[in-house]
């Protein structure tokens, strides 16, 4: 009996996807030069009005009507699979879907609160979507991988797929969480786009002819249209942050220890000089807050032995509040220090991302709080030592991984396939030893910011660039140094949606001359005619561990801007 070539195995995968979506919930995926934005009335028409108000509404405010009984887990949870199911036939950002069983679970929420008066935890009737690293019971996870399928991480016959579920999967389920799908991936995970054999290309939304981001790609698209009110995703190298920005949500990359990774698949697992951590993704600060305080809630250091100890600290969250008058006396409002970062010095952003700095400075500044020119050590030398950890294998688990189907590599990410040398011990720990004090010489810059600023504090957060275009046209994401620093120091990060290109400001430079041949190629990759309406973010970056702070931070600057 001749073997199932990857191909036969990677369509009978997709189409069994897609057999899970009810018949009365498909619809005709128009192409994408007739219909370039499937955002807002797009997807809306497909929608009852009903549906449209439970989707439309954010994380913090649906658990508001589903913990006080106002409205049902199954309706919200019915509600949400349809969109879901809508986005996916639109944007293929699905990998796994378990809506029957998402419906089971929110109709015994329905029936717990219908008997004790009272909901099962803070996240009650909350639909949440996963990326497919997180292993949910009786669900596959695949990781973007044909090799995988049918298998537990590639190991063929354990049963453990039938009922292992990741420490946060435990977590969500306890604070009342509705879990419903498993999102789309880049294979490796190593890509800020989101491509594999399986689903093929994840595309953005609200601008189809660009990428979601990666490799939180499926994330970023679904919630992007709607189809999810929160997820979670990870981040190595900017890999929930750049979905985030590509399509308009908030999204924080917390500082490693703070979200608990236990029991989740991943690339080059045992790699712990920059460690993979896992957040949030939504359209609005508070249903990030939300989410997070939840999980801290569940005391996460005990059943992962890398969360460090740390509640949510209110104290923490309420001087930013206090400081931009939120809350509290008046007498006490001051103002913030920002740091903005214009450029890494590497590869320059291009005029649409300029404007959103232009646009938040001006904000900051016209509110009265403080604006220094960050002028950090050399990002340069920070991101050259930083990629060595992830090539330390020379590719050996994704080799691996590949070998099982014998699937081609996607062409962003077929270098792994040249690599021939592993990096011995004494050169990773040559490795760590320059990252430490990379680290150490960065943190003594930013506590110098302090003789720079009028508050008596050192900087209180970076404005700066996530990526130097808004979101990159397939195979043409020539750059990640403006996410990886983030990564390589451990810093909290939170992207802000600011603004939307518009070709008749953000126009091309017509005499700029590249720094390089790097810089050369990502300023001709962007064409504003084609990124017209995509969707301009930046990210506001604070010191490790800053998670209350940094949150309070963006989601002032994001009201401030008007977003």
């Amino acid at each position: 009996m001749a073997t199932e070539s990857w191909k036969e195995r990677a369509q009978a995968k997709r189409e069994a996807i897609l057999a899970l979506i009810p018949e009365e919930w498909r619809i005709k995926n128009p192409p994408i030069e007739k219909q370039v934005d499937v955002t807002g009335k797009y997807i809306q028409q497909y929608l009852t009005e009903r549906e449209v108000e439970i989707t439309e509404t954010t994380a913090d405010e649906i658990v508001k009507h589903t913990v006080t009984g106002r409205w049902s887990a199954e309706d919200v949870a019915k509600a949400f699979c349809h969109r879901a199911a809508l986005a996916h036939q639109l944007v293929h950002c699905l990998h796994e879907i378990f809506f029957d069983a998402a419906i089971a679970d929110a109709k015994a929420l329905d029936e717990y609160y219908a008997k004790h008066k009272k909901p099962v935890g803070p996240l009650h009737g909350l639909p949440v979507s996963l990326k497919d690293q997180f292993h949910v019971k009786d669900v596959e996870t695949t990781m973007g991988y044909v090799g995988w399928i049918g298998t537990f991480e590639g190991k063929i016959g354990t049963g453990k797929e039938k009922v292992f579920e990741s420490e946060m999967v435990r977590e969500l389920r306890n604070s009342g969480a509705v879990l419903y799908c498993k999102t789309s991936v880049p294979h490796t995970l190593m890509i800020g786009e989101t491509v594999n054999n399986i689903i093929g290309l994840t595309h953005n939304p609200k601008n189809r002819s660009l990428s979601s981001g990666g490799s939180s790609g499926g994330e970023g698209a679904l919630i992007g249209l709607r189809g999810s009110p929160v997820g979670f995703g990870t981040d190595i190298g900017g890999s929930i942050r750049i979905p985030a920005a590509f399509n308009g949500l908030y999204g924080i990359r917390p500082s490693v220890g703070r979200m608990p990774y236990e029991g989740m698949a991943n690339s080059m697992d045992g790699q712990n000089s920059i460690l993979s951590v896992v957040g949030p993704l939504a359209t609005s600060v508070p249903s990030l807050r939300l989410v997070m305080k939840a999980i801290l809630a569940q005391k996460p250091w005990l059943h992962d032995p890398l969360v460090h100890e740390l509640p949510w600290r209110y104290e923490q969250e309420r001087e930013i509040l206090e400081i931009t008058g939120a809350i509290g006396d008046a007498s006490k409002v001051g103002k913030l220090a920002f740091g903005v970062l214009k450029t890494d010095g590497v590869v320059n952003p291009t005029p649409p991302i300029r404007r959103a700095i232009d646009i938040v400075v001006k904000a900051m500044k016209d509110l009265g709080h403080e604006i220094i020119e960050w002028t950090p050590p050399s990002h340069r030398h920070l991101h050259d030592e930083g990629l060595k950890s992830w090539v330390f294998d020379a590719g050996t688990d994704i080799k691996g991984a590949f070998s099982l189907s014998g699937e081609p590599y996607a062409k962003q990410i077929e270098f792994y396939k040249q690599l021939d040398k592993e990096f011995i011990g004494s050169e990773i720990a040559a490795t760590n030893v320059k990252m430490r004090q990379l680290k150490k010489e960065y943190l003594d810059y930013w506590v110098s910011t302090e003789k720079s600023t009028s508050t008596g504090r050192p900087v209180d957060a970076i404005i700066a660039p996530l990526a130097p275009f808004p979101a990159s046209r397939f195979t043409m994401y020539y750059y990640y140094g403006y996410s990886t620093w983030v990564n390589m120091l451990d810093y909290t990060s939170v992207v802000v949606p600011v603004t939307n290109v518009d070709k008749a400001i953000d126009k091309a430079d017509a005499d700029y001359k590249p720094v390089d041949d790097r810089d050369k190629n990502v300023y001709e990759s962007y064409d504003p005619e084609i990124y017209d309406g995509a969707h301009v973010s930046l990210q506001l970056v604070g010191r490790r561990l800053q998670e209350e702070q940094m949150l309070a931070i963006a989601e002032y600057v994001g009201r401030s801007i008007g977003k």
